[in-house]
This record gives structure tokens, sequence and C-alpha cells, in this order.
């Protein structure tokens, strides 16, 4: 009977979910794909095969109270239907904030569940979701093992200076430092770089992993140097709904100014901030390219005057620049976007293909360019299934078959 591997990356009102065959060599192959979304309004299930060929869609009226561990077993349901024929091994999940405990991916144990739940304050948009999913398996299929993948392991090959803030050194011991996240995504794309960009896949790289979450990387080697976020997902890039770097004395504003509390402080930086709320308008950044409202306009700069600031201490970091890589939904899909930070970043020897970067490149940079710019699709679900099956075949669980 043939092996597999699911991953899920479970939001507060989704449940994103992979199956993959093992194939030669026991490398994951993606056999389907699919989401729960709506959870909590109007659920839908969508999945399609490695081809793009729609294999289900199911609506529900309304959600009639079901959460995350309902839709794991229509989920379930659905798969064993499908793909009866194959025998789960276990179950990978992406979760955001692994801090100082876990620097690889690790099988999840109640022990291992406790410490990430303590985590839960630093990634308030995720890790609470990321921990349902797995209590959603753990609920269903009790004896099924599962694997936390961490967004901050790829980076704690970080030297240690990125990794300081200047505060007192004990709070550095205490565990508040820069950990650096959508590691999952930096490390699919220096795995594929030597294919696809082998040019400068062992050379100084910035990645720009540009979505609704937004930050960047800075790499040599193949290994992260440092990164734009740090303690928590607010840090770096404004977001669709996240602030970025903030000085830290507009917090203490807000608080003696405002009379804001802690929680009032938390829900503005992560939900009324970022692209939403300079525009006043959207955090999509299709609505804001759509939009001939100055306020959209304005959006747009201030996210590719912060990508180029960044894009600047990421190169010095590294003593100079010979590859951009644009990934995650903006920075695959948004020509626009990539225009104006290559253009405004030409300082740094990029010259522009206006054409290739209209058919979404791979490469979107010159012949003669000094640094060679890619749009590379990320896939964080493909390293995770890797993950997932190496811990496994490391420590097999009784009954895992």
């Amino acid at each position: 009977m043939a092996e597999a591997v699911l991953t899920i990356n479970a939001g507060s009102s989704s449940l994103k979910f992979s199956i993959y065959g093992l194939g030669e060599h026991d490398r994951p192959s993606l056999a389907a794909k699919g989401q729960v979304e709506g959870i909590g309004t109007s659920p839908r299930l969508v999945a399609e095969d490695a081809t793009g060929q729609r294999l289900v869609e199911r609506r529900w009226p309304d959600d009639r109270g079901l959460g995350h561990t309902e839709f794991f077993r229509v989920i379930g349901g659905w798969l064993r239907e499908q793909f009866g024929d194959m025998a789960l091994l276990g179950v990978g999940h992406r979760v955001v904030h692994g801090a100082v405990d876990y620097a690889a991916p690790v099988r999840v144990d109640p022990a291992v569940l406790a410490k990430l739940e303590a985590l839960c304050p630093l990634a308030p948009l995720h890790q609470p979701h990321n921990l349902a999913g797995i209590r959603a398996v753990a609920a269903v299929q009790p004896d099924l093992p599962q694997v936390a993948c961490f967004d901050t392991a790829f980076h704690r090959g970080h030297p240690e200076l990125a990794d300081w803030f200047a505060l007192p050194r004990r709070f550095y011991d205490e565990g508040i430092r820069r950990y650096g996240f959508h590691g999952l995504s930096y490390e699919y794309i220096a795995s594929v770089l030597p294919e696809v960009a082998p040019e400068i896949a062992r050379g100084r790289i910035v990645v720009a992993h540009l979505g609704s979450g937004a930050s960047m990387c800075a790499m040599s080697g193949g290994r992260s140097i440092d990164s734009t976020m740090g303690f928590t997902a607010l840090d770096g890039l404004p977001m669709g709904t996240r602030c970025g770097a903030l000085d830290p004395g507009i917090l203490l504003h807000l608080i003696r100014a405002y009379g804001m509390d802690a929680d009032g402080v938390e829900r503005m930086l992560y939900n009324e901030c970022g692209l939403k709320g300079v525009s006043g308008i959207s955090n999509d950044m299709r609505t804001l390219l759509a939009s001939d409202d100055p306020r959209a306009r304005h959006a747009i700069d201030l996210f590719v005057w912060r990508i180029c600031r960044e894009l600047g201490a990421l190169a010095a970091v590294q003593g100079g620049l010979d590859g951009l890589v644009f990934t995650a939904g903006i920075g695959e899909r948004s020509a626009e976007i990539r225009k104006r930070v290559c253009e405004k970043a030409a300082w740094l020897g990029i010259e522009f293909d206006h054409a290739a970067n209209a058919r979404g490149g791979p490469r979107i940079s010159a012949d003669g360019s000094r640094v060679a710019v890619y749009a590379i699709p990320t896939d964080e679900e493909q390293i995770i299934a890797r993950h997932t099956l190496a811990v496994l075949r490391r420590a097999p669980a009784p009954g895992a078959a």
C-alpha cells in the first residue's frame, strides 16, 4: 500500500490541507490540496488535484456551531473516499512560533503542545489557530503522529548579533530576541534556487516574501543571515493589517495620551494598521492597485518605500547583493509592485526586464544585470511534508503505518 503524509495550515476561519504521496526515494509528491474556508460563517470545502482539476466543492448554509475538529472530520472522510489506497503516516502542521526551544521540527506530545500554547501571545493571529488544528487532529485520530514545523526554525542559524535587541542582557537570556518568521517559505526558496537560479544560489540574496503577511530575509550560501521580522510577526514591513516596524515610544504615547490598554494596543497593531490602516480602504493589494483614491496610492507608495529601505539594509549586512527573489501572493503575482521595487532599487545594480516581468519570470532582470532578480512561487506545504516525513522516519510511532 502506498504511503502518504498530510499537511495542515490552520487559520482562524480556515483549514488548508495538502496530501502527499511518497514516491521514489521517499520524495513527497502532491496528490491533492484544498481548504475549508469560512469556518464560523458560511463554510465551503474545495479541493483540487496536482494538475488543478477540481475534485470536490461542498458548501454549508451556516456553520451550525461547527469548528476545526468537525471540519477535520469532514476533510478526513473525503480523503479516505478519494485516497483510501494510501496509508497515512502522519500529519505535519505549520506552527508560526517555536521560540528558543524549537530550532527544528518536532513530534507533538502534550509537553510540546503546552510549550507552544505559552507562545500564543507572541503570535496571536496565528499560533492559537495552528494549535487548534493540532487539537482537531488529536480529537479525531488520537493515535495519528503529528509534527510541528516552525516558521522561526530557518532563522535560528542567524549570527548572534542579528538576534539581539539593545535591552538589558537578562531579557535575551529569557528569550526576548529576534526570531524571524516565514521560515518555511524561505527554506523552500533556498531549496529550489540551485535548480531555478544556480548563478545566485550560493550567493548573497534577499528574498521578499510579500503577502498579507510580509517580510524579507537576507540569505548567504542558502542560510538565513537576518530578517525584517523580530520577536513577533509585527515587525518589519507594513502588511495587510499589521503595522510593521514601529518606534516603541509610540506605544508609550498611545498608553499615556490615549488611555489605551495592552489589549487595545494589540488589537490595533495586528488588525487595524498596515495597508488597511494607511489607506482606510482595504488590506488587499489588488484592490488598492485598482483604486484611483489617493489614499490607496499612498499606502502602496509606503509599502514600496519600506521594502526598498529594508532591501538596502539587508544588502548591507551581507556586504553586497547578488540576487533578489520575490515570492508569496503579492511577490509572485503583482508585476506592478515588482517593477516599482526594482526601479527604485536600480542603484544596487538591478537592470530590469519589463517584458520578462510582465510574463511573470522566473527571471525578471536583464541578462547583463549585476543583481539577478527572480519571481519564484513558494511552497511551504512541500517543506512541511518533507520535514514531517523526516521526523517520522527517525522515530516511527507504533501503529503509525
